[in-house]
């Protein structure tokens, strides 16, 4: 096979000087909590809950939401039977839930923790910005105080405390001072920043992540309170905006299957991964990219949210092609025998890796090495007639032709 890497001049790596990331990158999947706040979606049933907790963990993901317990009974059932799961099974990842900075919603999470007997990590959340503020008619005094409290309750039942600032990237440093301080001398461990609106740019990534890591410092705390990096994708900067907090140093990031949540979702899990095994940055022994394709089909499939065609990877086209030019290429590469070179030749993501191949069509945009190719690879004997015929009828059509259609046309 090919060293295709020889034959790529790669911009991305230019004035480039040592790690890319200065942490190795962790995950925290909220699939089966924040993504199921999309409108659109079905809640899976538990069965299906926990063949998505597989899969995480065979990715290598390190922490998983299982849920908000302080929503209600079933919301609590389901949590103490996924935590539960997590140790019948034997699982690597970890599990954490959400709450409101409430004792009312954090005390289910102490309970259900204590009946399975293992530590659950308490996100506990709380607006932070002014126009959700003056929304709610709250004041800093009481931001402040709601934000101890909740860490505080949290520690003194021995939870891992993680205190989460909602809309961070919209608040003002002097409320996010206040409300870092009081969390962190109240026990809390880990700081949440949350894109909770999909209002940050890279330059607000970079900015917020600068006056965070200063606050760190200036309490001293830098080597015990870690970073997260929570994103929404509303103008469509979430997996751009998640690889850049990696850059900057944060310890966890925050995504979805398929990219779900409320709105227009949040950061894509699968497509972080991806990005991620194709800069090198993952442990091939932690994770297993293979079942990458098998997880966000079945995010798809158990919550009703379908996959567009052209969506990296698992769309039904990215690695299809019908046009003439593009084609050649593939249908050559392949010729020499070199599926290395084939995947790569029109593609930045070598299809094998993840269990897809190449596909080459037949439409109005084709040249006559597709067709030849197709009626090959469907059993066919690509004569010089039969090639001008479905040529002929393709070059007429206005679409790619369904197998259905070429089948018609030979047979007519």
């Amino acid at each position: 096979m090919t060293d295709t890497s020889s034959l790529i001049y790669d911009w991305n790596d230019i004035n480039k000087s040592g790690a890319l990331f200065p942490k190795t990158p962790r995950f925290v999947d909220e699939t089966i909590r924040d993504g199921l706040q999309s409108a659109s979606v079905r809640d899976p049933s538990i069965e299906q809950k926990m063949e998505l907790l597989r899969l995480m963990d065979r990715l290598g993901i390190h922490v998983v939401d299982l849920g908000l317990p302080g929503a209600g009974k079933r919301a609590q059932e389901d949590v103490e039977r996924l935590a539960r799961f997590i140790v019948e099974e034997k699982l690597d990842i970890l599990p954490n839930c959400a709450a409101r900075t409430m004792e009312a919603d954090i005390a289910p999470i102490v309970e259900i923790s204590q009946r399975v007997g293992i530590p659950i990590e308490v996100t506990a959340f709380i607006g932070s910005s002014p126009i959700r503020g003056y929304t709610e008619g709250w004041d800093v005094d009481r931001l402040v105080k709601l934000s101890a409290d909740a860490m505080a309750f949290t520690v003194k039942n021995g939870l891992p405390a993680s205190f989460v600032t909602e809309d961070t990237t919209r608040s003002h440093p002097n409320t996010l001072d206040r409300m870092f301080r009081a969390a962190i001398e109240a026990g809390a461990t880990r700081l949440v920043l949350c894109d909770t609106c999909g209002h940050s740019t890279p330059d607000g990534v970079a900015n917020l992540l600068s006056f965070t890591k200063g606050v760190l410092r200036a309490l001293d705390v830098e080597d015990t309170v870690e970073l997260d990096w929570h994103g929404h994708n509303d103008r469509g900067h979430a997996l751009t905006l998640a690889l850049l907090a990696l850059e900057h140093g944060v310890d966890r990031v925050h995504g979805c299957g398929l990219g779900i949540g409320e709105r227009v979702g949040n950061t894509s899990m699968d497509l972080l991964l991806l990005n991620l095994y194709l800069l090198g940055q993952l442990d091939a022994e932690r994770h297993d990219m293979s079942c990458l394709v098998e997880y966000t089909t079945k995010v798809s499939e158990y919550t009703g949210v379908p996959i567009h065609p052209a969506y990296p990877l698992c769309g039904r086209d990215a690695f299809r092609t019908a046009t003439g030019v593009h084609a050649a290429a593939v249908i050559k590469a392949e010729k020499k025998g070199d599926y290395d070179l084939a995947d790569r030749v029109y593609s930045s993501v070598p299809a094998r890796v993840f269990g897809r191949e190449q596909e080459i069509e037949v439409g109005h945009y084709s040249g006559r090495s597709n067709v030849v190719y197709w009626l090959t690879k469907h059993g066919h004997d690509a004569t010089d007639a039969l090639v001008d015929k479905v040529f002929a009828y393709a070059k007429k059509s206005n679409h790619t032709l369904s197998r259905e259609e070429i089948e018609s046309v030979i047979n007519g």
